[in-house]
């Protein structure tokens, strides 16, 4: 029986908040099981024009960044949603720590403002995703962790949702 538009936003609601506390807890398993695990998954960072193909480069993506920002964190500053697709609006914060598009560990705060694309199955796999496809800014990132003093922050998302 398909689901109607309604349930499968909660159900897609509910695998982004699964995902994200996931990423949170660095609980990878947690993560991968948000997505089919087979070739038809992968992970796409537009300011790289990097897509990681297959549940295996999901998980290569996974640890290129926890190598990079192993502390990072996700704070949700936006969410909407419509049949088969969820977006996100999040701010990552972390320490550099390892190695990140050439610029080698500084032990620098970061924080970098992200869209988050989640993209999701059908039909039966209509709660698992197929796809996370971020975009930022990465020049600002690069910035901060080369520690230029004007690199900016952003918009401060993550100070106005608090509040």
């Amino acid at each position: 029986m398909a689901l109607s538009d309604k349930e499968r936003i909660e159900a897609q609601r509910e695998t982004v908040r699964q995902h994200i506390a996931g990423e949170n807890d660095h609980d990878w398993q947690r993560v991968w099981d948000t997505f089919i695990q087979d070739e038809r998954a992968y992970y796409d960072v537009g300011p790289l024009a990097a897509k990681y193909e297959g549940f295996s480069g999901v998980q290569d993506f996974y640890s290129i960044i926890e190598a990079a920002v192993p502390d990072f964190h996700v704070t949700v500053t936006g969410e909407y949603d419509c049949p088969g697709t969820s977006i996100r609006e999040v701010t990552v914060t972390g320490t550099h720590k390892g190695e990140y598009c050439g610029v080698p560990a500084s032990s620098r705060l970061v924080s970098i403002e992200i869209a988050a694309f989640y993209l999701f199955g059908e039909g039966e796999e209509a709660g698992k995703l197929v796809a996370e496809r971020i975009y930022f800014d990465n020049e600002i990132l690069l910035r901060q962790m080369r520690g230029e003093a004007d690199a900016p922050t952003g918009l401060g998302l993550a100070t106005r949702s608090a509040s």
